[in-house]
């Protein structure tokens, strides 16, 4: 089941959580305007491409998932539940109202 989730939140869950893997789902040319530390990036708007490469990925982890407002990554979030991972959270407010670490 996704979750909502604030920064606040994300920070602290993320800190605790050995199987953390951040997921940013956003465009290359968003992504290069700067993003979250250590993620993965896969842009859901690649339809039939985004679920290839999600496929892939290990559904035991716990997914941070984040795009620049929140609406793709809970879009994200949903779909990925649907092909059977168990553990994601989805950014409120995304990218952009995030003040936390910033890697370019």
């Amino acid at each position: 089941m996704a979750q909502d989730i604030t920064q606040e939140e994300w920070q602290e869950l993320i800190s605790k959580d050995d199987n953390a893997v951040i997921l940013d789902v956003r465009t290359e040319e968003e992504v290069e305007d700067g993003f979250i530390p250590d993620m993965l990036n896969i842009d859901i708007r690649l339809g039939q491409g985004f679920l290839d490469e999600i496929e892939k990925l290990d559904k035991s982890k716990s997914y941070y998932v984040y795009c620049r407002s929140g609406a793709r990554s809970a879009q994200a979030c949903t779909l990925m539940n649907q092909m059977g991972f168990e553990t994601t959270y989805n950014l409120v407010g995304g990218f952009m109202n995030w003040d936390g670490e910033v890697a370019e």
